[in-house]
Order: structure tokens, then C-alpha cells, then sequence
């Protein structure tokens, strides 16, 4: 209840400042007289007798037993992420793809079925289509993901949860979170949606519909490049049947990575709008250019799902978009390499500027035909838009474009 009430009380920007510690609060004051969440780096604590431990673990009372089940500072992190997400508890992992790991082992078993396309990153188009085989599980395909009757149609009594990565990385298709939402309620099934690519500051998955939320805190939550992690949002139920298999796994953050994590989290609300802001003027100055031939990014006025984009994500489409040049595979790379401003790194969401070519790199163990059947082409370029002055990204990019 008390969640519910501090989502309708502060703004987003405020919850990334105060969410599970902060120095207004009496009780977070009483425990660390301090202005910034502590960081805690012990594995072990001290109890206060032998009943101690088992109050703890049996949920009688709040309290922290060992480090692999639980840490103060990873707990902060954990409460603020579930308040930037609107969901009741979230849990902290190692990386983004121990996040869909988790998930997938946790709600599926030998003989289940899963539901989800081809619009989603490369380790999870790998985990899905590659690897979940092996675990037992069997995977249906939605081609099209805007039929919301194809979702209905790949129903199975077998079905254990729809996976959903919307805007999808790398050509940010749409997906209706809403729609699908109420497809898989009506069958109870979970909907899962990986809300990565724009953040709980842009886009809120679980008050459109969803029941779970997948994040890789790695980019543009974190935002420099200089930690891995992962994070699941969803019911307290859920979240803590998650975070003991976690446990007995021994796959836990770390309690420097949550307060690095905590420490970038204050700016993100900022760092999103300007990522916004830089990347709707990088897309106007790309679709106008005679060497390229689509910009996927829901602000140009050929973007196909302008509407649903603006619906789902008011206050801006982050900072990642993707554009296709002339001359195919060697074109793509002719351009890359010629940037001087611009690096090349397979990732996204940091302050700075990068490029990937993903047909080569983030999305290469898909097939051609595959990549070719969701606008994965060869002369397709991701660029992750960071926080320079968005005149200096365009002016490396027009030189690298004249080398076509």
C-alpha cells in the first residue's frame, strides 16, 4: 500500500531521487544518518539472537541474514526500481540476459510453450530460439506482432507467458502493450515486456497492461557504460519466488554495482530527455538525406506507428534509433569506419554516442532471411544517441555519409 501510495504522490523524477532511501525520511535516517543511500559491502550480519534468523527469512520481520540472499544497498535499488516501474517488488541481477534466464526458468518448464517474435535483442532472440530447445521449451513465432489475432492464434494450452520488446532494438517497431494485454489476460497468461530501449521515464509497461517488466540496467538506466545489470519488476509473489532461486543460483548484483546503479539513477529522468531531444533531431537531419533510406525513430513523418508511439510514449522516444544507407553491407561499414566522433560499440544507452552495424554484430546469429523479414537489412546502422551537442554527432555523421 505504501508503494501505491508514493507512485500517486511523487512524479518520476522525484521517485529516481527518493524511492527505498531517502533523507527526508525518518526511518531511512535512523538507520544511516546520510544524505546518499550507504553502500554496505558485507556478505555476512550480525543477529541479535538465535530466533533472529529465522524472523528474518520467514519474513516476521525486516532484517538482512547473508549476502547472497539479501543486501541493504541492493535492496534500495531493488525498492526504486519498483516504484520507477509501478510494480509491487523487483529483484536485481547480474545483467540484463540473467534477468530472461530467470524469468524463463522460473514460469517454464520441460514441455511449456512460449510466445514472442523476432522484434527483440539478439540474446534473447538466442535464448528464445537457439538455446530454450534444450531446457524442454518450445517457442511460437508472432510474425507480425501489430496482429494482435496472431498473438491469439499462437495460444496453446501449453502457454506459460508473452514476451514482448517494445520499441524493439534494433528498428523500434511498436507494440501494442495494451492490446496484447488483453489477449493474454483473457487466457490467463502473463504478459512480459522488456522496457529497456526507453525506460520507466518514457514508457510505463505495467499501466498499460503488463504484468512483468524485463530490464537491462547496463544502458541507458545506468547510462555510462561502466556497469552490467539486470532487473525483474512485477508482484511481490512473483519477485520473491524469483529471488530465492536467485539465491541458490548464487547469481546476485553486488552491493558497489547497486549504488553505482543508484548514483545514475538520480539523472536519468534528465539524461532521457535530452537523449529524446538529441535523437529527434538526429532523425530529421538523417531522413532527409539523399544517402539514406529509412530512419526508424517514431518522430520522422514516415514512421508507420507514429500514433500508437506517441500513445504509449508521451514524453519522448529515447535515445535510439536506426537508419539504413546506400549501398548495402560494404556501405554500412564504409560509414561506420569513417566516423571520427561516433564510436563503434555493440551496445547502446550510453552518454555518449555509439554505432553498431547489427546484421554483423548485435543480431548476427539470426539468419539473413530472418533479418531481412523484421527490417534488419544489411545496410541498416544502430546509432544510440548520447548527450553531446547534437550538432557535433550530425557533423560526423554528414562526413562519414559523404564517403558513399
Amino acid at each position: 500500500m505504501a508503494k501505491k501510495e508514493e507512485k500517486k504522490k511523487w512524479g518520476v523524477s522525484t521517485i529516481a531521487l527518493h524511492a527505498g532511501y531517502s533523507p527526508v525520511s525518518k526511518v531511512d535516517m535512523r538507520l544511516f544518518r546520510s544524505f546518499v543511500p550507504p553502500l554496505i559491502q558485507s556478505a555476512i550480519y550480525p543477529l541479535d539472537d538465535v530466533d533472529h534468523y529465522t524472523r528474518i527469512v520467514q519474513g516476521l520481520e525486516p532484517g538482512y541474514d547473508y549476502g547472497r540472499n539479501s543486501n541493504p544497498t541492493v535492496d534500495v535499488l531493488q525498492k526504486r526500481l519498483a516504484a520507477l516501474e509501478g510494480g509491487e517488488r523487483a529483484v536485481v541481477t547480474p545483467s540484463g540476459m540473467h534477468a530472461v534466464f530467470a524469468l524463463t526458468h522460473y514460469l517454464a518448464k520441460v514441455g511449456d510453450e512460449i510466445v514472442t517474435t523476432h522484434r527483440i535483442f539478439g540474446e534473447a532472440y538466442t535464448l528464445f530460439f537457439q538455446r530454450a530447445e534444450r531446457m524442454g521449451i518450445t517457442v511460437r513465432l508472432v510474425k507480425n506482432p501489430g496482429d494482435l489475432e496472431e498473438w491469439e492464434r499462437n495460444i496453446t494450452p501449453k502457454t506459460r507467458f508473452f514476451w514482448v520488446e517494445t520499441p524493439s532494438n534494433p528498428t523500434l517497431f511498436i507494440t501494442d502493450i495494451t492490446g496484447v494485454a488483453e489477449i493474454a489476460h483473457a487466457h490467463n497468461i502473463p504478459l512480459i515486456v522488456d522496457n529497456t530501449l526507453v525506460t520507466p521515464c518514457l514508457q510505463q509497461p505495467m499501466a498499460l497492461g503488463a504484468d512483468i517488466v524485463v530490464l537491462s540496467l547496463t544502458k541507458f538506466l545506468i547510462g555510462n557504460g561502466t556497469i552490467v545489470g539486470g532487473a525483474v519488476i512485477g508482484s511481490d509473489e512473483l519477485i520473491r519466488n524469483i529471488n530465492s532461486a536467485i539465491a541458490y543460483f548464487g547469481a546476485i548484483s553486488s552491493p558497489f554495482n547497486a549504488w553505482l546503479a543508484l548514483m545514475s539513477l538520480e539523472t536519468l529522468p534528465l539524461r532521457m530527455a535530452r537523449h529524446s531531444s538529441n535523437a529527434e533531431k538526429i532523425a530529421a537531419y538523417l531522413a532527409q538525406h539523399p544517402k539514406v533510406s529509412r530512419v526508424n525513430y517514431p518522430s520522422v513523418p514516415d514512421y508507420p506507428q507514429r500514433e500508437l508511439a506517441k500513445r504509449q510514449m508521451p514524453n519522448g522516444f529515447g535515445g535510439l534509433l536506426s537508419f539504413v544507407v546506400d549501398g548495402g553491407k560494404e556501405g554500412a561499414i564504409k560509414v561506420t569506419n569513417a566516423l571520427k566522433l561516433i564510436t563503434i560499440v555493440p551496445s547502446f544507452g550510453t552518454s555518449r554516442t555509439i554505432i553498431t552495424h547489427p546484421a554483423t554484430h548485435t543480431h548476427c546469429n539470426m539468419t539473413p532471411e530472418e533479418r531481412e523479414a523484421v527490417g534488419i537489412y544489411d545496410g541498416l546502422l544502430r546509432l544510440s544517441v548520447g548527450l553531446e551537442d547534437p550538432e557535433d554527432i550530425i557533423a560526423d555523421l554528414d562526413q562519414a555519409l559523404d564517403r558513399l
